[in-house]
């Protein structure tokens, strides 16, 4: 599949052509704002004993591995409810990254999420069944086994996925738009939202997480302190407002990552609590769900950016 002109060194993929940042057209906000925020509770069930896969979701010893199970589970029973009443402190719209089996396993924690309107985007079923190897069907099915699960629950379809544990193939995407997605949150590429290419031309947007102020791997695994972890949000945070200012009518994004296990230990979780105190005290900050930015983007920038990154070649398509 091969969207852009023929080139003499073709690229290794054209789901999103290369635009750099300083020739994108400026990314305006509701209201003016200057940074987007939306922030994603990873929301999140690992199997006890999950089945044998193509990769090991517990790789440190055979399954059952105790020590990760248990100290995953503990974001369910304790660190969610800590972390929850944090967040609404501040009165953060957010984000939950679904493990979708959380609905049926801990209806505590899925009325939580309804009773304050948390928009859900799929993670997949368990953090322990990866998307990695699957051929297209059994990937299909997967897709459309959490959107029944959801909507056996809420009503309503997934907009959007950040894959399993952030694992996926290369007809990921493809499938994403054939069963109604609006948007893929792996990708990290850029500051802003971009357009992502897909085989049956639906539009589709690249929405970037973050790796680098993912609490998990901060806090776990580069053993960055709670007050590291906050010091690095918000300085992210500043220096995007500064650079907002700098460009007048430039918008900037921001991505701002939480997993309750890790946040909400008792000796996170008030430094996850500055964080959002610091941001809550700038104005000019909009504060919003992955579907609200989606949305906004496809209304008012996505047709410009595509044209751009693509020379024009592309249908925008619906």
């Amino acid at each position: 599949m091969t969207y852009a002109h023929e080139r003499p060194f073709a690229p290794l993929h054209d789901r999103i052509p290369y635009l750099p940042v300083v020739d994108r057209d400026p990314v305006t906000w509701p209201g003016g704002a200057r940074v987007a925020v939306w922030v994603v509770p990873n929301v999140e069930y690992y199997e006890y004993v999950p089945p044998q896969a193509r990769v090991d979701p517990y790789p440190r010893v055979p399954a059952p591995d105790v020590r990760l199970y248990s100290y995953r589970d503990y974001g369910n029973r304790v660190a969610f409810w800590r972390m929850l009443e944090v967040l609404d402190r501040y009165d953060v719209p957010c984000t939950a990254s679904l493990n979708v089996g959380v609905l049926d396993l801990f209806p505590e924690i899925a009325d939580a999420m309804a009773e304050r309107s948390w928009d859900l985007m799929s993670h997949g079923l368990y953090n322990t069944r990866y998307l990695t190897g699957m051929g297209r069907e059994e990937e299909r099915e997967l897709l459309e086994l959490c959107n029944r699960t959801l909507e056996r629950h809420t009503g309503r379809r997934f907009s959007g996925m950040l894959g399993p544990n952030i694992t996926g193939n290369w007809h990921t995407p493809d499938l994403m738009a054939e069963v109604g997605m609006d948007y893929h949150a792996d990708w990290v590429h850029d500051e802003l939202p971009s357009p992502l290419l897909v085989a049956n031309g639906r539009r589709m947007v690249a929405l970037p997480y973050t790796y680098e102020l993912n609490d998990a791997p901060l806090l776990m695994r580069s053993h960055v302190e709670g007050e590291g972890y906050a010091r690095r949000c918000i300085a992210q945070f500043d220096r995007l407002y500064r650079e907002s200012l700098e460009r007048p009518g430039a918008g900037r994004l921001m991505c701002l990552v939480v997993h309750p296990f890790t946040i909400g230990q008792p000796h996170r979780i008030g430094h996850f609590a500055r964080v959002l105190e610091h941001m809550r005290g700038h104005d000019g900050v909009y504060f919003a769900t992955a579907t609200q930015i989606v949305a906004h983007y496809l209304e008012h920038h996505y047709a410009r950016d595509l044209a751009a990154s693509t020379g024009g070649e592309r249908a925008t398509g619906e």
